[in-house]
């Protein structure tokens, strides 16, 4: 955590949902990382189709997968984000839900999906998986990109830090 309060911004409730969804939208795809009590973890890249409302994350699945067998034997997930070009970076700890709700599976399919399923929506192995955050932290600029690569290049002329990082936790219940 970062020690100078300056570059701390914690955020709560709509303001968390707010900027989890900017956040998520920027970068899109996480590493979904399960079996968080054992090692080697297993993490897998996955498209994020929705953070709702109310801070839950939504993502397609096939059913038959090692992810959702893994969630089954234990719940709690570790997503991470990434966002290089805008410096944005997020760390969601939560817990998974599978379900299998077909006006739901409508509402996240994109045409994307039929890449992994190839009877589109209607494909019998689909399921959800949905994510209910309990601890996240992100990272980000408080200026954008280019007030940060201008800061950044200030830094590296003057030798002196020119920190342009903001830091906080998202607690979005």
């Amino acid at each position: 955590m970062n020690e100078n309060n300056d570059n701390v911004e914690n955020l709560n409730a709509a303001d968390a949902i707010s900027k989890l969804q900017e956040l998520v939208k920027n970068a899109n795809i996480c590493m979904f990382t399960t079996r968080l009590q054992h090692l080697p973890l297993n993490s897998r890249p996955m498209s994020t189709q929705k953070v709702d409302d109310d801070g839950n994350m939504w993502f397609l699945s096939p059913k038959d997968s090692a992810k959702n067998a893994e969630i089954e034997a234990d719940n709690h997930i570790h997503l991470f984000y990434i966002n290089n070009g805008n410096s944005e970076y997020l760390s969601v700890g939560g817990t998974a839900e599978i379900l299998y709700d077909r006006q739901k599976i409508e509402e996240l399919w994109n045409p994307i999906a039929k890449a992994w399923f190839t009877e589109g929506k209607d494909d019998p192995r689909i399921s959800i998986i949905k994510v209910q955050p309990e601890q996240s932290y992100y990272w980000d600029t408080k200026h954008g990109k280019m007030v940060s690569l201008v800061k950044i290049a200030a830094a590296i002329i003057s030798g002196k830090t020119m920190d342009d990082g903001v830091e906080g936790v998202l607690e979005v219940s």
